[in-house]
């Protein structure tokens, strides 16, 4: 049996030694009671403490004098084993991975354990979503933190702004020595329009019954209205006064009269009542058709029925705007005075303290994204309404004129596909008519009257307003690619009932 000494190295696991093979030597049982202490070496077949080598032979510490082996076999008489005098040895035998003279197997040593990295990559992971969906949270909030500051800025300057103004204009009114206004060279101030027309500012009081599942009620609706004459005409919108029974109108100093329908034009949103009284004051009538974009404006209404001569002063957003109301295409001016209900059919001023129009919609609510729709209001320009009510006042009934056609509007589409312009088309021309003598024929395209260009048909009626019977104008018509200019004089309207 051959004895191998083992080495320790610097960096060497220790490493569990198997021998290939086993003698009869090596297997021999150990006496009973002798126990092993742990750390040393021990043979194939019995329990070997980890980290100790196991070989065939024997053992000894490195830095020991060799012994000789003992073989049981050259015991005589069977004499007891003797226990090895490194029994009790504090060493540890350490295989040398590549010995000399014999041959070992080593064993596969088992992978060191590898930390676990996911509960730390775990909790990495959710400090870091929190990091950012707070982070997320601080961006937005401080984004609209400053968003609305800025808003909220925008909004103090402009109301500053307007404040500014109207201090401006108040200072500017201040009466003088001579207790005369001071009048800006742009027109009066909303004080002074207003300390001159609300005395021609009225209320209107509408009556009706309703019947609803057999059950009669009395309801009332309000509006607005003003004095067109001192003998008692007032002017509003038709919606105040449609279906109403009875109707009183208020004037500024509280005095209360019953009110008749003298007239009205639906298409127009316009009325003309009568009530009898005099010595009203009236207002003074002036040109829309003089408006700007950008021209200050002022409106003095009767809002919510309770709110009597509230002024509200703006300025005109537009002009030429169709609003359809009551499925009438209506010419109006859009301005961005308030205008709540209770207002219509009353006054909107000029700068001058003129009457350019009648205060009749707005427009409200959200649109479809959800914002909100302020300041926006129309006006019935009262270029397009004066003839009728002058009209109305003198005869009772409106006269207009009567060109003697029947037309349609021009499909847009149809224009932009075969080269024509937008206008009124004919249909017919009615015989012995004025058309029929100025020379219109059907199929003819009506482009203008009287310098007022006509698009559609909307635009034909309203020009047709600004004549009287007896007024000649000139007529643009488009036949056959070419555009031809004719000569019409009026046609009276016929009487109503006639």
């Amino acid at each position: 049996m051959e004895n191998f000494e083992n080495e320790q190295t610097e960096n060497t696991q220790p490493e569990k030694v198997t021998p290939t093979e086993s003698t009869g030597e090596a297997e021999q049982a150990r006496p009973q009671g002798t126990s092993q202490p742990q750390g040393t070496s021990q043979a194939q077949g019995t329990s070997q403490p980890q980290g100790t080598s196991q070989a065939q032979g024997t053992f000894r510490p490195q830095g020991q004098p060799q012994q000789s082996a003992w073989n049981p076999g050259c015991n005589p008489g069977g004499a007891p084993r003797r226990e090895s005098p490194f029994a009790d040895s504090p060493y540890v035998a350490y295989h040398n991975p590549q010995p000399q003279g014999g041959y070992y197997q080593v064993p596969p040593q088992p992978a060191a354990p590898r930390k676990s990295g996911k509960t730390a990559r775990r909790v990495l992971a959710a400090v870091l979503t929190v990091v950012l969906v707070f982070g997320a949270c601080g961006v937005t909030a401080i984004g609209l933190t400053y968003y609305w500051k800025d808003q909220n800025k925008k909004l103090s300057m402009y109301y500053d702004e307007k404040l500014q103004i109207m201090q401006d204009q108040i200072d500017a009114g201040k009466h003088n020595a001579d207790n005369q206004p001071v009048v800006p060279m742009e027109g009066m101030t909303p004080s002074q329009i207003y300390q001159q027309n609300v005395k021609s500012v009225v209320a209107i009081t509408s009556t009706a019954t309703l019947n609803s599942m057999g059950q009669i009620m009395e309801t009332k609706s309000t509006g607005s209205g003003f004095v067109m004459t001192d003998d008692g005409y007032i002017v509003t919108n038709y919606h105040v006064i449609a279906g109403a029974e009875k109707l009183t109108v208020t004037t500024s100093d509280g005095s209360v009269y019953d009110a008749k329908v003298v007239g009205h034009l639906s298409t127009n949103d316009v009325a003309l009542l009568k009530v009898e009284a005099t010595g009203l004051q009236p207002v003074v009538i002036g040109s829309s058709d003089a408006l700007a974009v950008g021209s200050q404006v002022v409106a003095i209404g009767n809002p919510l029925g309770e709110l009597t001569s509230t002024l509200t002063v703006g300025y005109v957003s537009g002009i030429d705007r169709d609003v359809t109301t009551d499925g009438n295409i209506i010419n109006m001016i859009q301005t961005d005075a308030v205008i709540n209900p209770g207002n219509s059919g009353g006054p909107l001023f000029n700068a001058r303290g003129e009457v350019i129009g009648i205060t009749t919609a707005k427009y409200s609510g959200t649109t479809e994204s959800g914002a909100v729709i302020e300041g926006i209001g129309f006006a019935v320009p009262i270029d397009d309404v004066i003839g009728v009510l002058e009209d109305l006042r003198e005869h009772g009934y409106i006269t207009g004129v009567l060109m003697g056609v029947k037309v349609k509007s021009v499909d847009k589409k149809i224009a932009e596909a075969y080269g024509l312009p937008l206008g009124a088309f004919v249909t017919e021309v009615v015989s012995n008519s004025c058309a029929s003598a100025a020379g219109i024929r059907a199929k003819d395209i009506i482009t203008a009257v009287g310098g007022y260009d006509v698009k559609n048909l909307n635009d034909l009626t309203l020009a047709l307003r600004k004549f009287k019977a007896g007024d000649t104008a000139t007529v643009k018509v488009w036949r056959a690619g070419q555009e031809v200019l004719l000569t019409i004089v009026f046609d009276a309207k016929p009487l109503p009932n006639a």
